[in-house]
């Protein structure tokens, strides 16, 4: 049934988040350039390594090594009305159309952490991620990484598909407040302290 209803779900929102798909690729070329796509390896159900795909908020860097300390002054005034409003992520319905994201599920994470998650922490890839989540709809950014971990084990061991669908009204109404969004406490700046914390366990 939840696949099922992801993909009702996702074909739905795809058509008839087409003309907002054609309006901002068109001003991410206009003002940025292309790519339009911002593309990158996460981990998915059972470790699995897949693309997501992302409206592209950042000016493209110039080195082959990206450094997210410099990730604020990339980012343009497009890309930061895209990432308040949470548009940069309408393009993982696609994802979710073609099986390697539900609607709702942990968030997806860096393939670099896969190898500093405790087991416990692990077992958030015993499902498929998700566009949404428990953690998104009780903090989102705001959390620490061991209060977003636990929203996530939650998940994995409570969900269904009641549960899923209180999870995407609480995100579309959170949607219009804007509500957990705040840049300057951004979890993927945080990675080398999230590093040191779990090598300290």
């Amino acid at each position: 049934m939840k696949r099922i209803f992801d993909i009702i779900i996702s074909f739905l929102a795809l058509i008839l988040l087409t003309p907002f798909f054609i309006l901002i690729s068109t001003l991410i070329v206009i003002f940025m350039g292309r790519p339009i796509f911002f593309i990158q390896e996460r981990v998915g159900k059972n470790c699995k390594i897949f693309r997501i795909f992302k409206f592209r908020t950042m000016n493209v860097s110039k080195s082959k090594k990206i450094d997210t300390r410099y990730d604020k002054s990339r980012t343009t005034k497009l890309g930061q009305f895209l990432r308040n409003y949470s548009l940069d992520e309408l393009p993982e319905f696609i994802n979710v159309l073609n099986g390697s994201m539900s609607l709702v599920g942990p968030r997806p994470l860096l393939v670099e952490y896969l190898s500093i998650y405790t087991d416990e922490q692990n077992r958030r890839h015993l499902i498929k991620p998700g566009i949404t989540g428990m953690a998104q709809i009780n903090g989102r950014n705001l959390l620490s990484w061991d209060e977003t971990f636990q929203y996530d084990l939650y998940y994995v061991d409570n969900n269904n598909l009641l549960l899923d669908i209180k999870i995407l009204l609480a995100t579309v109404k959170k949607f219009f407040l804007k509500e957990g969004i705040d840049e300057s406490h951004n979890k993927t700046k945080e990675k080398l302290s999230f590093k040191k914390d779990k090598k300290d366990l």
